[in-house]
């Protein structure tokens, strides 16, 4: 039996030996270490959906990293490349003629008109002087952190099937788009916040709604979650007026009893398992929420720099700051939209009708909170190890829609996107296309090039990261794909 030891020289006496482990294995410390030792040991197990053939849990990254987190701005309609980023000084030459030497010219609505040039100034922008449009003076001056892609290739020219494709590595729906498989690979940083976010225009949601940020046939907690740009932001996240606390606690616990039971006795249920992960993140997120998206605390000069100071820039404005804030607490990744459905010129980049008059106002309420989350970011620091990306499904023709029209119509062969911080080379041209914009003309990049490049960019190889499904081990850029090395950094 262990006893007090004597003081020696008259000091406070010693703590046994046996009390001493018992109070540092017993106490408040080695509770939370146990906690979380024992959440760290589930997350290598597995949840009980994992035990049916393929993991739900993060897999972790093949390599290191050279960035953690991902935003990416998706303007849908199909920007022009040749009126925001490629500048074509032979469309000034040839305007008016008709397009020669490129085989049969097959428009999507079939009415091919004659070249026109842009209507926008282009100048140079930054230190290293890259051409752009006077559509983007803001993200031009940003340009020194930017590596553009001019010779991107798309598989359709049908808005639909294409934001598909740029979503998802398919034209088709059901497949799981590029931020389900960032959650099913690497996971989020904070256990209280989704993984994958998406930040839809507050003018609306762009076409096929939650097809593009579906998880597909990944467990359903890799899906993305869509912020509302009006009201609370996540519907139903907070307790119904007239129910207690207790009451609540205990509806939770009942529902979280019955899951269970269900679970064990039908083990290969991976949608219930994933449901009940659901619920447990949609707990946490009632805290979480809230005080990710107050902007209370953020400075006057900080929602200026996003634009919440004009009519024009403050809706897609509060979406890049709400990116900011939301990545910065751990979200793995985030996506807005800039464009709803199709249909109305006026909330999209489809510029069939008055190339001028369309890309003007998209661009007004694009350029200044895109630049704002670029600079913000890296004042911050945070630009080092963020990916940023603009894309856009398509561009557009050279030529114009029709005879005498001033708009052009959709374009897959040729188009621009760009990406900046984490891994990218800074300031820098990949890819060219022709004379007058039409076709690539040196090194074409394909959405599943584009895929690889983001997935390397995060520590991921896109031939590893596969999931079994329907008698087939799927991938986000199928059986294609090549790393852009030449974007590297």
């Amino acid at each position: 039996m262990d006893t007090v030891r004597a003081p020696i020289d008259g000091g406070p006496s010693l703590l046994p030996r046996r009390h001493f482990l018992w109070r540092a294995g017993g106490g408040l410390g080695a509770l939370a270490l146990a906690w979380l030792c024992d959440r760290d040991a589930r997350a290598v197990e597995g949840s009980p959906a994992d035990k049916v053939g393929e993991r739900s849990t993060p897999q972790g990254a093949h390599f290191p990293p050279r960035a953690r987190r991902v935003v990416e701005i998706f303007a849908m309609g199909g920007v022009s490349h040749i009126d925001t980023f490629d500048h074509k000084l032979d469309l000034e030459r040839h305007h008016g003629k008709e397009l020669t030497g490129k085989g049969k010219i097959d428009t999507f609505f079939g009415k091919p008109g004659r070249l026109m040039k842009s209507p926008f100034r282009f100048a140079r922008r930054a230190q290293c002087g890259m051409l752009v449009s006077e559509l983007f003076p803001a993200v031009g001056d940003c340009a020194d952190d930017i590596a553009f892609i001019h010779s991107m290739v798309a598989k359709s020219s049908n808005h639909t099937p294409a934001a598909f494709q740029m979503n998802s590595g398919f034209t088709m729906n059901g497949f799981p788009s590029l931020g389900a498989w960032l959650s099913y690979g690497l996971g989020s940083e904070n256990q209280d916040l989704p993984a994958f976010v998406v930040l839809p225009d507050p003018r609306g949601v762009p076409a096929g709604g939650s097809i593009n940020w579906t998880s597909g046939f990944l467990p359903a907690n890799h899906q993305g979650v869509a912020f509302r740009s009006k009201g609370p932001p996540v519907a139903d996240l907070e307790t119904p007026p007239g129910v207690s606390a207790g009451g609540r606690r205990a509806g939770l616990r009942f529902l979280d009893a019955m899951n269970r039971s269900f679970l064990e006795a039908h083990p290969g249920d991976t949608t219930l398992a994933a449901r009940i992960r659901s619920y447990e993140l949609a707990a946490r997120m009632q805290a979480s929420i809230p005080e990710a998206t107050d902007f209370e605390g953020e400075s006057e000069a900080t929602r200026r720099l996003y634009g919440l100071d004009s009519k024009v820039t403050e809706g897609f404005g509060r979406n890049c700051l709400l990116a900011r804030r939301l990545l910065e607490r751990g979200v793995r990744f985030v996506q807005l939209y800039h464009g709803g459905a199709f249909g109305s010129p006026r909330i999209n980049w489809d510029a069939h009708e008055d190339v001028v008059e369309n890309h003007t106002r998209q661009a007004a309420s694009l350029d200044r909170p895109v630049a704002g989350l670029l600079r913000d970011l890296k004042s911050r620091g945070m630009l080092d190890d963020t990916l940023v990306i603009f894309t856009t499904e398509f561009g557009r023709t050279p030529i114009t829609e029709g005879i005498g029209g001033k708009g052009r119509d959709h374009h897959q062969l040729a188009f621009t996107a760009w990406l900046a911080g984490g891994g990218v080379k800074a300031g820098c041209r990949h890819g060219k296309t022709d004379e007058v914009g039409y076709a690539v003309a040196e090194d074409p990049v394909t959405v599943y090039d584009f895929h690889a490049t983001i997935l390397h960019l995060l520590g991921l190889d896109h031939t590893k990261l596969t999931f079994y499904h329907n008698g087939i081990r799927r991938r986000l850029t199928d059986v294609h794909g090549e790393v852009v090395r030449g974007i590297l950094a």
